[in-house]
């Protein structure tokens, strides 16, 4: 019996190694075509950046640096539709054919949802955000940042609003399989409001309040949606039936 289960987990280990391998070569392919065209993804990413700003490369290396920073963030958004489906694949055994399908129901949302995140934050936070920290004090000295700093921020505010977004495709399957209930949810609800505007400070590298706002007030709305999707998908439960007892004679 013991060398039977030290058989599954060493065969369990060989397929996840298997896949590790595959997920490391797609996110290579992935950058490296990235690599390719990044000064096309540059150029997009300093778009939102006021016009009459000049940004600067003051190390040797830097564009180099950057080039390959950017190359591995793209790589990475790229690939993760096969990483998503090669970890889906390693936990399907353990999922009922149901839960199977509802994964499968849920991988164009959680994509969707992503791509909604990475262009709330290119369209609607980044040039406000921007435009606050490139301009103030702009009066008193010349504001020329560094390249690299500026990208850093641009990227990882990005990915942290893409993924913020996944919140109500990952609560309404959740609350589809069982594992999560709609009460639970809303009984939270002031608390998820905290923690959405402090989250909002995390991401968002101002002290502006508008900008908080900004992140903050959609944060809470992802949340409530989550609820109501929750609410919506959530399996029924027959109701109980009392067994009507027998007239005694």
């Amino acid at each position: 019996m013991s060398s039977d289960r030290n058989l599954t987990i060493l065969g369990h280990l060989a397929e996840l190694r298997r896949r590790l391998i595959r997920g490391v070569i797609a996110v290579l392919i992935t950058t490296v075509i990235s690599f390719i065209f990044y000064e096309w993804i540059l150029n997009i990413l300093i778009a939102p950046a006021p016009m009459d700003i000049q940004l600067q490369a003051i190390e040797m290396t830097e564009m180099l640096s950057i080039s390959m920073r950017i190359a591995i963030v793209c790589g990475i958004i790229l690939a993760s539709p096969y990483l998503t489906y090669e970890l889906i694949m390693f936990v399907s055994p353990a999922l009922t054919r149901k839960e199977k399908r509802y994964v499968y129901l849920v991988l164009p949302w959680i994509a969707l949802m992503f791509a909604v995140g990475v262009a709330f934050g290119y369209f609607v936070l980044i040039p406000r955000m921007t435009y606050f920290l490139l301009t103030w004090g702009s009066n008193i000295v010349d504001v020329v940042p560094k390249i690299g700093s500026y990208i850093n921020l641009v990227t990882r505010l990005l990915l942290a609003v893409g993924l913020v977004f996944e919140m109500p495709v990952l609560t309404t399957f959740l609350a589809r399989i069982g594992v999560l209930k709609p009460k639970w949810l809303a009984d939270r609800r002031k608390g998820a409001i905290i923690f959405a505007f402090i989250l909002a400070a995390i991401i968002t590298p101002t002290i502006d309040p508008i900008n908080q706002c900004i992140v903050a007030i959609p944060l809470v709305l992802l949340y409530e949606l989550s609820i109501w999707l929750a609410k919506l998908v959530q399996p029924r439960t027959a109701p109980e039936v009392t067994p009507v007892s027998s007239p005694t004679s």
